[in-house]
């Protein structure tokens, strides 16, 4: 089944240009429903009908063309695809004329259909001089559109064709851009009998449906999506683009207002930085650095100001990426549009798209901060994900902080980092080139490790990571995947490079030194006797204990160590099964001043010993006593029966 084609389009012009008239002609709506909006004959808010074809559903936003009321057609306008836009054919192009172009320009809308209205009352001399002003003041504002439709509400002249004009949107209509997730800027709240808490406005980035848990941002309230209704149609599920009314369930009516948005939880972060790609005005002055704005976004609005970072003053009409620092903290997507106003004079000045949503405060003229602002400003998601981890190195980042940067899911984001290379450890996201980095640096530090200590066998996790400077978690995973690829090995507790070989730097030194503790036996000498301050001796000893021809027995009441040699403890465990052949129950092991006056040992050496051998397996103690294991007689299984 073909889904069903859909767009929001605009309604432009200046006040009583007859944009109400024309959007009621078209669908039978009437949009202008505040009972002062009636009195006036003016728009004060945006209103909104259908207009539906064989070819798909438009939805018509009708904006306010009032200067009084610029910021709240500024709150319908940036959820709009196209624009319609309405000229009287006696007045003409007028100030709110140039500006609603404008503001669509700035936001990013391309597509329009233009018509004049009210051509009954005009010559047709007027009406074809009209049409050339409009043709080329929609181009100045970089809107592609058709020929200027010459309409009438009262004679019904060029209805039909203006309808058959925004139809005709639709066939070159891409689907609504569907970032995984949805996000609704809230423009009106009330209460029904039966609904409870409703909140109506345009829905982006993705689908919304019944029973979906959101967020109220910001604030951090959540609430339950209770029914869902476009154009008073009952849904289960709302599709990105659409006007739609929300009804929802754990949230009271004090708890929620415009200027909030619905959105789901925890992917919007509450920041008073915002990063931004902006335009100009054409028709405005230069725009200072330090300027006081208002940013205008969804149904928000905010105190704001500019922080040019690359220069003092943004010239009419060009672009930069600069920062705006906020009177309070706002919760928008990445790549949202918007609009800066002035308050006096009253009049918009700039608008673009936000880039970094939770950012912090930038260096001026940092060339490495404008390359990745110009990268997230030209990029899709991927490379927005890709500037990030390549800013956190080897810190990385979350994966909800990867999808707020990207404006996409973070099931979106995790695919993205598969596709990548990126790698997950723990809760963070290491971006492929860092983690080459990482890996190249640990084999390294492994090098010099073997270079400066050619007798030790490798070296402590814990040891490395501080050689490192990176957290335990990360240098793991990297000898892991090293591990994996070959590079590395692991023996026991100490890691090295696979082609590393300590058996083939032993020293005579360790020669000699494994000499002294197999004469020795099971009496061997204190560590510091046998190495004394030789730092030979010592790296030898720590060579011999790594290679496992020297064991380091501990006694852990005493807290020291005894150091025998292997064959030794070999040996020991020989005599003891021998001297105890039924030491396999606890009523019939052997205590330890039996186990030494066998060996012939002293406690000195024996407790460590049997701590020993306890800990390798061979022993396990039963009270004062100690069995072997070996002896142990076999466990009957379990009967079946």
């Amino acid at each position: 089944m073909t889904a069903l084609k859909t767009l929001l389009v605009g309604v432009i012009g200046h006040v009583d240009h007859g944009k109400t008239a024309l959007v009621r002609a078209l669908t039978g709506v009437e949009t202008d429903r505040l009972k002062e909006e009636r009195a006036r004959g003016v728009s004060i808010v945006p209103g909104f009908a259908l207009l539906a074809s064989d070819r798909g559903e438009i939805d018509l936003v009708d904006l306010p063309g009032h200067e009084r009321f610029v910021r709240a057609m500024i709150s319908g306008a940036t959820g709009m695809r196209a624009v319609l836009l309405a000229v009287d054919a006696h007045e003409g192009i007028k100030p709110q004329t140039v500006e609603h172009l404008e503001i669509a320009r700035l936001i990013g809308v391309r597509r329009g259909v233009l018509a004049l209205t009210k051509a009954d009352l005009a010559t047709p001399e007027t009406v074809a001089a009209r049409a050339a002003e409009i043709a080329a003041a929609a181009a100045r504002a970089g809107i592609a559109a058709g020929p200027v439709i010459a309409t009438s509400t009262v004679t019904g002249a060029g209805l039909p064709e203006l309808s058959a004009a925004l139809s005709g949107l639709l066939d070159e209509t891409e689907p609504s851009r569907d970032d995984g997730f949805p996000y609704l800027p809230v423009d009106r709240v009330f209460s029904r009998p039966g609904f409870g808490t409703v909140v109506t406005g345009t829905l982006r980035r993705g689908p919304l449906a019944v029973g979906d848990t959101v967020e109220i941002a910001p604030g951090g309230r959540t609430a339950v999506v209770r029914g869902l209704q476009i154009h008073g149609r009952a849904v289960e599920r709302a599709e990105p683009g659409r006007r739609t009314a929300v009804a929802l369930r754990g949230i009271d009516l004090d708890e929620v207002a415009r200027g909030q948005a619905l959105s789901p939880p925890g992917l919007l972060a509450p920041s008073a930085w915002l990063d931004v790609a902006i335009t100009a005005a054409a028709g405005a002055d230069a725009l200072a650095g330090g300027s006081a704005c208002r940013l205008l976004f969804g149904t928000t609005e905010v105190e704001a100001r500019l922080r040019l970072l690359d220069r003092d003053a943004l010239e009419p009409g060009a672009s930069t990426q600069a920062q705006l620092h906020l009177g309070e903290p706002v919760a928008v997507p990445a790549r949202e549009p918007f609009v800066l106003r002035l308050d006096s004079p009253s009049v918009t000045v700039a608008g673009g798209r936000i880039l970094d949503p939770a950012s912090r405060r930038r260096r001026r003229h940092d060339p490495r901060v404008m390359a990745d602002l110009a990268a997230l400003a030209a990029g899709h998601a991927g490379e927005a994900i890709t500037v990030r981890l390549g800013q956190l190195g080897a810190a990385g980042a979350p994966l909800t902080e990867l999808a707020r940067i990207a404006g996409i899911a973070p099931e979106r984001a995790r695919q993205i980092l598969s596709e990548a290379g990126a790698r997950a450890i723990g809760n963070r996201y290491i971006g492929a080139a860092a983690f080459a980095a990482l890996r190249s640096g640990t084999l390294a530090a492994l090098a010099h490790h073997h270079r400066d200590n050619p007798m030790d066998h490798g070296i402590a996790l814990e040891r490395l990571a501080r050689a490192l400077a990176l957290p335990e978690t990360v240098t793991g995973a990297v000898l892991r995947d090293l591990a994996a690829a070959g590079a590395v090995a692991q023996a026991g507790a100490l890691w090295r490079r696979a082609e590393f070989d300590p058996a083939r730097n032993e020293s005579e030194a360790a020669r000699r030194l494994e000499q002294v503790f197999r004469r020795a036996g099971l009496s061997p000498p204190d560590e510091a006797e046998a190495i004394g301050r030789d730092v030979r001796r010592r790296e030898a000893l720590t060579y011999l204990v790594g290679a496992g021809t020297v064991i380091r027995a501990v006694d852990r009441v005493q807290r020291r160590a005894v150091l025998f040699h292997r064959e030794a403890v070999a040996t020991a465990k020989t005599r003891l099964v021998e001297a105890f052949p039924e030491a396999g129950t606890p009523d019939m092991g052997f205590l330890a001043r039996e186990a030494g006056a066998t060996l012939g040992i002293s406690r000195k050496f024996s407790i460590p010993l049997l701590e020993h051998l306890d800990a390798t397996g061979f022993t396990r103690r039963a009270g004062d006593r100690r069995v072997i294991v070996a002896l142990e007689p076999a466990r009957a299984a379990p009967d079946a029966g």
